[in-house]
């Protein structure tokens, strides 16, 4: 006992490597390099910057609905509803900023921001209030915010989108896509508060053991309904800048989204169990994926392969957070 003691205590002082933590600290970071360096040299096309604008771009949608999706995974609950809330806060906001007497884009983009958390506090007080399982009640509101989706302009789009409106996805800002920046400042916003604010570590302590947490004098209800806002209102950030990039709100928009959201956050070394993960592994999650999707769409498999690839591959993280929890 007094040998291995001394042995690991050399270890941590002389900082020996230990490959497990490194494989799942950095696994995914080494996946992705690997996934692009195939990538490169199956496709002359891949490592330009045009093509890598176009990832990022796509990524930037994804990415915002992981990051909320990672909130609430994090608490050990699930949002199934971030697709459908994308499509009507969407739609909302571009219906504002169209018609005959149309809102400002200010108004427009505050509207779908709004309308997103809102249907997120309905979620979360479904969920923490009412003491709906996560599964069942973000599954509902998906039905729920879908079928507003198709009332609100009768199942047709929203098009003839202003310039300003547009710009929100399309434009550049110092040579940079916009919604790259807005994607990078969620990231960086988010971030900082689950990393260095109390608010973060509460997240993290009912995720773990919300028993301990109500114990230790956390609101724990608070917490987990202010998990579900922020998702719903990333959604609707989301819905916007899809709208904006496509140049019209349709209804049918944010199909299966959430399935792409959950896989990043997975994927990203999130445990499904909550208390366990990282924003920076679920950005390199969503990364993965528009890497992915790029490489695929490059070297013309089909999109039925790519929602096949997708699915083996969740279900392969989540043997590998099974295997880690064993550990």
């Amino acid at each position: 006992m007094n040998t291995q003691t001394t042995t690991l205590q050399a270890t941590r002082r002389f900082g020996v490597v230990d490959l497990k933590q490194l494989y799942t600290r950095y696994g995914i970071v080494a996946a992705l390099i690997l996934l692009c360096a195939v990538l490169s040299f199956s496709n002359e096309y891949f490592m330009t910057w045009g093509n890598w604008t176009d990832i990022l771009r796509q990524t930037a949608i994804n990415g915002i609905l992981a990051i909320g999706m990672t909130y609430v995974v994090l608490t050990a609950g699930i949002d199934l509803s971030v697709g459908a809330i994308l499509a009507f806060a969407g739609i909302v906001s571009a219906g504002l900023v169209t018609g005959d007497q149309p809102h400002s884009i200010a108004f427009g983009v505050t509207v779908g921001l709004a309308v997103g958390a809102l249907l997120g506090a309905v979620n979360g007080l479904l969920v923490a209030r009412l003491s709906v399982p996560p599964f069942v009640a973000t599954l509902g509101m998906l039905s729920v915010a879908r079928g507003f989706t198709y009332i609100y302009n009768g199942g047709t789009p929203v098009s003839d989108l202003p310039d300003g409106y547009l710009a929100i996805g399309g434009g550049y800002l110092l040579q940079i896509p916009v919604a790259i920046l807005i994607f990078a400042a969620v990231i960086g916003v988010f971030w900082f508060i689950l990393r260095y604010t109390t608010y973060g570590r509460y997240i993290y302590a009912v995720g773990g053991n919300i028993k301990s947490a109500k114990t230790s004098g956390i609101a724990t209800g608070k917490v987990v309904f202010s998990v579900y806002v922020v998702s719903g209102l990333l959604a609707g950030l989301a819905g916007v800048l899809l709208a904006a990039r496509t140049t019209a709100a349709l209804p049918q928009a944010g199909m299966s989204y959430e399935l792409d959201a959950i896989a990043a956050v997975v994927i990203g070394g999130t445990s499904l169990s909550g208390g366990a993960g990282s924003l920076g592994g679920t950005v390199i999650g969503a990364l993965l994926i528009g890497v992915i999707n790029n490489g695929l769409n490059l070297l013309g498999v089909s999109s039925y392969y790519q929602q096949v690839i997708k699915g083996v591959i969740i279900v392969v993280a989540v043997l590998l957070d099974a295997s880690r929890k064993k550990q």
